[in-house]
């Protein structure tokens, strides 16, 4: 069991009419007696009433009978909804972030009604949320995640190193904004002070990050990170463009289901292709994305685009033809 499956058994048998010996929750629940003393303040800082009488032997823990579960309840559909969201960080394992966002949610199950509680255990088998590639996380990703919450949360600036796809290393003077997920990875909208912007970094991309403490800046009146992606075709901002994509009539089943982008469009043409039409920033998340459908995509507009995808795939197909390793 894990630690909230235990502290909802303890609260089970502590809740019994004469409660339970506190020798026989160190044994059940492979307790030594620090933790078991930590368990107890777990509970206690959940407002649980908890007694703790005798010594030894003899000590009993018990919750007073007077009391009935008050303050935060929750419902199996909210338990579901806790679970499920944890599995969407799973990509964060082995970081402070994900053993804290996992200790809340642990210090939530004690909530769950005692005729959930069994349900409530068999969730990981139900429910799992299958992973993308994942970025890799090291130590040193743990403490620059815990630099830039606490850099958010309080409005330091901060001094970091950054490493650029390339290997280009540069010193950046950062205001934090906020702090997204996309794909597995976390991504900090973040203003560049020497160069007066708003941009996307790659945490991981960071060698090293220190926030001044006893520095504040202030976020500009109306900042929304949802406007600074508006025009992104996923994480990466850029001037939008008008956008024309033609796909063949074996995938538009496929395109037509998706939500691309808040602004596409679509269009049947007298071919039998749908063109797709969208107002996005041209990137390389957009040419990578146009490039995974080869023949079955046809970039219509801009040709500026059309010719960058046409080079690409041409380059692909030499590779190939040449038999190139």
């Amino acid at each position: 069991m894990n630690k909230a499956q235990k502290l909802v058994k303890m609260v089970e048998l502590m809740s019994r009419r004469g409660g339970v010996a506190a020798s026989e929750l160190s044994r059940r629940f492979d307790l030594d007696a620090r933790t078991l003393r930590r368990y107890l303040s777990d509970l206690k800082d959940m407002d649980i009433p908890i007694q703790d009488d005798g010594r030894g032997e003899s000590r009993i823990v018990s919750i007073d009978a007077q009391w009935r579960r008050t303050g935060v309840q929750l419902s199996l559909a909210e338990v579901l909804s806790l679970h499920f969201g944890r599995t969407l960080f799973n990509f964060l394992d082995g970081t402070s972030f994900a053993a804290d966002l996992t200790d809340a949610i642990e210090r939530l199950e004690p909530a769950i009604s005692r005729a959930d509680a069994d349900l409530a255990r068999q969730l990981d088998t139900k429910f799992v949320a299958v992973p993308e590639p994942t970025k890799r996380w090291t130590e040193r990703s743990s403490e620059i995640i815990d630099e830039v919450i606490s850099a958010l949360v309080y409005n330091n600036p901060v001094d970091a190193r950054y490493q650029k796809v390339g290997g280009m290393i540069s010193e950046k003077e950062l205001h934090p904004y906020t702090l997204a997920t996309y794909r597995q990875g976390l991504y900090l909208f973040g203003f560049d002070v020497a160069n007066g912007q708003v941009k996307t970094y790659a945490l991981e991309r960071f060698i090293d990050m220190k926030r001044r403490r006893s520095e504040r800046f202030e976020a500009p009146s109306g900042w929304e990170p949802r406007a600074h992606i508006a025009h992104a075709f996923g994480i990466i901002s850029a001037p939008p463009e008008h956008v024309a994509i033609a796909f063949s009539p074996q995938v538009t089943g496929y395109i037509r289901e998706r939500v691309w982008h808040p602004t596409q469009t679509f269009r049947t043409r007298p071919d039998g292709w749908l063109e797709l039409g969208l107002q996005v920033g041209v990137t390389i998340e957009l040419v990578n994305w146009i490039c995974s459908f080869g023949a079955d995509a046809l970039v219509v507009d801009p040709l500026s685009l059309r010719d960058r995808v046409a080079q690409i795939l041409r380059a692909a197909a030499a590779r190939y033809e040449g038999g190139q390793e």
